[in-house]
């Protein structure tokens, strides 16, 4: 997977890249079935003065489609987390559409009326 991160201070650079690189070897498990060099990751963080919190961005490119995901925090190490975990239940969601898991969910069987389990 090719990673990227763009516009971010030189001061919070090491603490975002120590929370992406757990969340990265995750994403890596969740991606393995992709051939590596066609999977594209780009983050970018964002201070937001008025607010004073931090945006965090991450697109992930696949073979299959796009996902974007963004995370807001007071600090920006908390909102890299909040992006990441938004990216990963969107990529297990991505995943379970492309296997057709709505097909071959099973339905439970109805109970009729007047009818008693016990």
């Amino acid at each position: 997977m090719k990673t990227s991160f763009s516009h971010i201070r030189a001061d919070l650079r090491q603490a975002i890249e120590h929370v992406s690189a757990r969340h990265l070897e995750k994403l890596e498990k969740l991606l393995k079935r992709y051939a590596p060099d066609l999977v594209q990751l780009h983050g970018g963080l964002q201070e937001r003065p008025r607010k004073a919190d931090f945006s965090f961005s991450l697109n992930l490119a696949l073979p299959t489609g796009t996902l974007h995901a963004t995370g807001t925090a007071p600090d920006a190490p908390s909102s890299v987390r909040v992006a990441f975990a938004e990216l990963e239940t969107q990529l297990k969601k991505h995943k379970e559409k492309l296997r057709k898991d709505y097909e071959w969910k099973r339905k439970r069987p109805r109970e009729l009326p007047g009818t008693d389990r016990t």
